[in-house]
């Protein structure tokens, strides 16, 4: 009971600026593990304004333990390694430089790096390295529409869906619009097989089989009824088709650029030390 009431009291001091008086005072000691000691200005804003009671409490009793746990480890592992096994000095430094060099070069690439990419470009690369893109899955071009699975409008769905007459295609947008619960009419967008199987309750032993004999099929579960047109299919192991990798080679490009922007960079900053003779090589 008076640890509950003690924590109590220390949660409502942990959000209350007052109670720690003037800047850089450290507060009450509320923990200590060994020679090490945990103040409540170590703790200060761990408890957002707002909380309640009960979760204010928890918060505050779980720091505590986890600290007292964390100092207890750090105090064995310190009784039993060397000074040698616990200099990590240079490790530090490495980790220092690393940080610094990335946020360097990421403010570089934020400022200098033309994202800008054209379709020529995107094309030229595809072509230059379709062995690269090779499928892993099945995909597909699809329209697709599930409805109330009751509709009177199915035969009319079925009709449109199956057309590929500009006036049919705007008659069964409006419809889908007006009764569907979800559409996808877009067949230029490949999607993989489990993508659609994912959105339509198609189960499938052979996908190949089945896309050879149903460029059209319907389906239903307990609640909607599916129609679905395949219009197009790639099967694994062929060449992926361009619009199917566009986003992935933009991301293979723009990487290249940032490398080379990377690379650049530190020949021009190697160039130009070496002119100033900013650094030397001693023999060794």
């Amino acid at each position: 009971m008076k640890s509950v009431l003690f924590l109590a009291i220390l949660t409502f001091a942990l959000t209350s600026c007052k109670y720690f008086g003037e800047s850089g005072k450290k507060g009450k000691p509320i923990a200590r593990v060994y020679e090490k000691y945990l103040y409540t200005s170590d703790m200060q804003g761990l408890v957002p304004s707002g909380t309640s009671s009960k979760d204010s409490i928890d918060i505050t009793k779980s720091y505590i333990n986890n600290w007292i746990k964390q100092e207890l480890l750090l105090h064995q592992a310190e009784s039993n390694l060397s000074d040698e096994q616990m200099n990590f000095e240079k490790q530090v430094q490495q980790y220092r430089n690393s940080l610094v060099i990335f946020q360097y070069e990421s403010e570089l690439i934020r400022q200098k790096l033309d994202t800008t990419l054209s379709m020529k470009e995107i094309e030229d690369y595809y072509n230059q390295n379709q062995a690269n893109f090779l499928l892993h899955e099945n995909i597909l071009r699809a329209s697709y529409v599930s409805v109330s699975r009751n509709t009177p409008l199915a035969p009319k769905f079925r009709q449109l869906i199956k057309s590929d007459k500009p006036a049919d295609v705007e008659k069964l947008t409006e419809l889908c619009q007006q009764h569907a619960a979800v559409f996808q009419l877009d067949e230029q967008g490949w999607i993989s097989f489990a993508e659609l199987a994912g959105k339509v309750p198609v189960k499938v032993t052979d996908q190949l089989e089945f896309l050879g004999k149903n460029p059209y099929f319907e389906t239903e579960d307990s609640t909607f009824r599916y129609f679905v047109r395949v219009k197009e299919y790639k099967v694994k192991e062929s060449i992926s088709p361009l619009s199917f990798e566009i986003a992935n080679i933009r991301a293979i490009l723009l990487n290249k650029r940032k490398s080379g922007l990377i690379s650049g960079m530190e020949e021009d900053l190697y160039k130009a030390a070496l002119g100033k003779k900013n650094f030397e090589i001693y023999s060794y």
